[in-house]
């Protein structure tokens, strides 16, 4: 065997190689989802299941406190959300909170030495408007979350900034004149499974009220149609759901009509309420922290970390696959929504 042949059986073995690691190996299992015959199923690979099972499981709660006695507003200094607990369940949260999001730094993350009422901590200002976030969606974004609700845990999952947030991507540097601009073409990203976006990976849509339909549903000449750059920001987007809950298109389409939703499954109005849900809580509650974020902790663009699906769902088609924590914690949910 001459050095090219060596040379090529090697180049083989690479290839080969790289497309056994770049394959899911066996098993997989199907659900079916509707029709037989129309492509309707679930795929899930139980070894990936066992592994976000483990890592979607819920913490054991921090015992009940009374609800009676004087309250938190009247018992202590500069409280400002939560100021409608009594002082057992806002020290109950509190402690919670400190489990959820800042297990190793402890209280200290947020405030700064014996005096807890100091704001000048960046870290509780924005823990403050978090608080009012988690009730605002738990009260108001029922459509979405349903009863189910959200905690601080639903996101964070012990880390002080939740793993899965979003800056604005200013893009890959260019040429100028002739040999720069991409043509009408959009640049693939990770956070959407490596197809094509533009360079606001997610500002189009969880920021902005961005078009998403592309698929006329009339076959008559005249019907709206859209571009291919549109249609591969839909595409993408469509991408980060499916990546982010774990599931393909049909969980929420059915194969036969995409755009039609009188045939599509519930989870489908359940997501169009999560994309307004995303936008309003990146509009209504993160981005209005442009000035209380150091700037090591924005982005690229000097914007601050906003939500997408991810950051909740975090691989599986409902948070912590749809256990409840918020019914172990009604401070942060109906019960106490009136807090501002």
């Amino acid at each position: 065997m001459n050095a090219n042949t060596r040379r090529l059986g090697a180049l083989l073995v690479l290839g080969v190689s790289a497309l056994v690691v770049g394959c899911e190996r066996p098993p997989t299992e199907t659900v079916q989802r509707g029709y037989r015959g129309t492509g309707m199923v679930g795929v899930y690979n139980p070894r990936t299941v066992a592994d976000l099972q483990a890592a979607n499981k819920v913490p054991d709660p921090t015992p009940a406190a009374e609800s009676g006695g004087p309250s938190a507003g009247t018992q202590f200094k500069n409280v400002k959300v939560l100021n409608d607990l009594s002082v057992a369940e806002f020290t109950r949260v509190m402690v919670a909170i400190t489990s959820w999001v800042s297990p190793k730094e402890g209280c200290a993350y947020c405030h700064k030495g014996a005096d807890l009422a100091d704001d000048s901590m960046y870290t509780k200002v924005v823990a403050r408007k978090m608080l009012q976030m988690t009730r605002h969606i738990n009260a108001d974004w029922k459509n979405h979350v349903a009863d189910t609700g959200v905690t601080c845990y639903t996101c964070h999952r012990g880390n002080p900034v939740p793993a899965n947030v979003w800056y604005d991507d200013p893009g890959a540097r260019m040429a100028k004149g002739f040999a720069g601009g991409l043509g009408d073409q959009n640049m693939p990203g990770t956070k959407v499974g490596l197809t094509a976006m533009p360079n606001d990976p997610f500002g189009r849509y969880f920021v902005k009220d961005g078009p998403i339909r592309v698929v006329a549903t009339e076959p008559l000449p005249g019907a709206p149609g859209k571009s291919i750059q549109q249609t591969e920001w839909t595409y993408s987007l469509m991408m980060h759901m499916s990546e982010s809950l774990g599931v393909n298109c049909t969980y929420c389409h059915n194969s036969r009509s995409f755009a039609e939703w009188g045939t599509s499954s519930p989870p489908r109005t359940t997501a169009w309420h999560g994309i307004r849900m995303v936008r309003d809580l990146n509009v209504g509650f993160l981005e209005p922290l442009s000035g209380v974020f150091p700037k090591e902790e924005l982005g690229p663009k000097g914007d601050v970390p906003k939500v997408s699906c991810a950051t909740c769902h975090q691989g599986v088609y409902k948070p912590l696959y749809g256990a409840s924590m918020a019914k172990d914690y009604p401070e942060l949910g109906g019960a106490h929504a009136s807090g501002k």
